[in-house]
Order: C-alpha cells, then sequence, then structure tokens
C-alpha cells in the first residue's frame, strides 16, 4: 500500500471552523462508490467523460475498457486523467477526484485478483476471465489499467471543506 498522504484543508473554499478530512473518509467514499466518472484527454486536448465501474483498493483505482473505445484510444496518447465520485446535492455528501496516471496491468497473476474484486463488488455481471494481456479474449477483450493518485481533492459539504491530499 502506498504511503499515507498529507492533507491540508483549503481556507479559500472551506466554512469557518471546517477541519481537514482524515484520509480513511475520502478513501472509504472512494471505495463504496458504485459508479465512477472518469475524465482522459483526446489527442487533440478535448475532454473525454465518461461513467465506468472500477474498484478503489490500496489506494488505487482500477478500471479497464475496450481496445476500440475512445477513453483507450486517449490513454495511448496520454496517460493523465482524473477519476471522480460525488452526490448531486450542495449542502450534503462527500465529493472525490483523483488526479493520476494510468499504467496498464497485464499478466494472469496480476490481474486474477483485480478480477475477484470485481466479482466480489458487481456480481457476475462484472465476471471477467484475466488473461495475460487483459480481462478476456477477442472481441470480449478489456484492456485494464490502475491509476496511483498524485493528488485527491475531497470536496465536503456540510459544513463545506475542501481537503487535498498530496502523495
Amino acid at each position: 500500500m502506498p504511503a499515507r498522504p498529507t492533507a491540508r484543508l483549503d481556507p479559500r473554499f472551506s466554512t469557518e471552523g471546517a477541519e481537514a478530512l482524515p484520509w480513511p473518509t475520502a478513501s472509504d467514499r472512494l471505495r463504496a462508490a458504485s459508479l465512477y466518472w472518469l475524465t482522459t484527454v483526446r489527442a487533440d486536448g478535448r475532454p473525454h467523460v465518461t461513467p465506468l465501474v472500477g474498484l478503489w483498493s490500496d489506494d488505487t483505482f482500477v478500471f479497464c475498457t475496450g481496445p476500440d473505445e475512445q477513453k483507450r484510444h486517449n490513454l495511448a496518447t496520454s496517460p493523465a486523467l482524473c477519476v471522480t465520485v460525488g452526490d448531486d446535492t450542495w449542502n450534503a455528501g462527500l465529493d472525490v477526484v483523483v488526479e493520476g496516471e494510468a499504467s496498464q496491468v497485464r499478466g494472469r497473476d496480476a490481474l486474477a485478483p483485480l478480477a475477484a474484486d470485481y466479482l466480489a463488488k458487481y456480481g457476475t455481471d462484472w465476471a471477467f476471465e484475466p488473461t495475460e494481456r487483459g480481462f478476456g479474449e477477442g472481441d470480449d477483450h478489456a484492456d485494464v489499467f490502475v491509476v496511483r493518485p498524485r493528488k485527491v481533492i475531497a470536496f465536503a459539504k456540510s459544513p463545506h471543506g475542501q481537503t487535498t491530499f498530496t502523495f
């Protein structure tokens, strides 16, 4: 597991009296999410945003994508991305943004525990067969990526507080 990040409350975007969130609060929010929003960058610089399922484990985010999907093409040009979870409310909940770079995971031994984690979290709709190059083969193939965060920003809403975690 990576070292615990340092936390800093940004008073410019925080209610008086707000305190920096502890890292486990942000990490637990990421782990509990069932849907994530992934933002990648196209070759021409335009953003591409898509919802997807994924895993937060050991302070990293894991996701998969088909080789012909837009996000996969974007990652071939730039590994930089953001992962977002949140609530569509103003005065309740916790929004979390992860900034980092994706790297591809290969090898059956590295992918088998990730496939088991997908199955445990999402059930048989997301049952993957780990192979040497990703999940599945042929038309059912998906490339698997892990994101190690460089920075995580957590937006608490009651009271309002913005905590930045750096790794």
